[in-house]
């Protein structure tokens, strides 16, 4: 005689023991998941096919790829609702989408830093709005940098900067908000007009220790803002990334180096008239994405250093200052 509840255990056992099956069976992973399926192959495209999205409506372009790294979360989170779904369709979807990323960003998961650079750089927004400039200033003499480009640069702060800066950097070009502190002489410094209106570019020669000379671009682009009613509204800076573009492609040295804030990544087309003849010492020799903006959490380079004629050797972020933007430093050899 069946004791009361014996009956019931392996109904309850070959329960679970079913649906166990139905999770894993051949005809249930590949028929679930088919809306994560087409999400991923979706989120591939849109990677694959960035620089097709158009800058007509909104800037719509520049806006994705001002971002684009961060679209590796869409695949990572993809990734977890397949397995929790238990989908093979969705996760053999992802192929497309993680190879799309890879091929655009895996190299910045490897450490390309090395030595024997024998020029160190720093390019640093320090904010006009900085409460404490000499903090700064000391940070900057602290990185160690032979060549130090400053952006955004009030009048208020400008003296505070030079007293500082003087002892370690005796040599300096100053041209509207942005100047140029050198352990190294200058030269023919002067403005360069990326057509905004008040001087936010400038061009000055530096003589390293062996008498070689490099000719450095210091810049700050004009911002750029993300409106419901307008989009990504970025005409301003692009038609000054166009003419800074202009004056590099003149400039007759054959060793030039870019330091400033751009106000966009290297992956935004609308950067192509600088981006095009120059190499981001980060991309080439960094370590990380070097995240520069926001300085609480970065999440995108918008501070550039590039050269061409020049070989990067090492790049990197230095600490959060009192700026909204951190630093950026890399080692060159010429």
């Amino acid at each position: 005689m069946t004791e009361p509840g014996q009956g019931h255990t392996p109904e309850r056992a070959g329960s679970r023991a079913g649906r166990l099956r139905n999770w894993w069976r051949p005809e249930g992973m590949w028929r679930r998941g088919i809306v994560l399926a087409v999400l991923a192959v979706l989120l591939g495209l849109l990677m694959f096919l960035h620089g097709r999205i158009p800058n007509d409506v909104g800037n719509l372009g520049s806006l994705l790829e001002t971002f684009l790294p961060w679209l590796g979360i869409g695949v990572l989170l993809l990734l977890f609702l397949s397995v929790l779904r238990r989908s093979a369709t969705a996760l053999l979807a992802l192929v497309l989408p993680a190879v799309v990323w890879l091929n655009l960003f895996g190299g910045q998961l490897t450490d390309k830093s090395g030595t024997g650079g024998n020029l160190t750089v720093v390019t640093h927004n320090v904010n006009a709005d900085n409460p404490d400039p000499a903090a700064t200033a000391q940070d900057i003499v602290r990185s160690g940098a032979d060549v130090v480009a400053l952006e955004e640069l009030t009048g208020t702060a400008l003296p505070t900067y030079r007293r500082e800066l003087a002892k370690t950097y005796p040599y300096r070009a100053v041209e509207g908000t942005v100047g140029v502190w050198s352990k190294r002489p200058l030269s023919n410094s002067g403005p360069v007009d990326i057509k905004m209106g008040w001087t936010r570019a400038l061009r000055t020669t530096v003589t390293a220790a062996d008498g070689r000379q490099l000719d450095v671009f210091v810049a700050h682009l004009p911002s750029v803002r993300v409106k419901v009613e307008a989009g990504f509204t970025a005409g301003q800076r692009d038609g000054s990334a166009k003419a800074l573009g202009e004056a590099i492609a003149a400039d007759p040295a054959k060793k030039v180096i870019l330091l400033g804030d751009l106000n966009g990544t290297m992956n935004d087309r609308s950067l192509a008239p600088v981006t095009s003849q120059m190499r981001s010492a980060q991309g080439a020799a960094g370590d990380g994405f070097g995240f520069s903006w926001p300085a609480a959490f970065p999440m995108a380079r918008i501070d550039q250093i590039m050269m061409k004629g020049i070989d990067p050797v090492a790049a990197w972020t230095l600490k959060a200052t009192g700026s909204d933007h951190l630093p950026l430093a890399a080692s060159v050899r010429i």
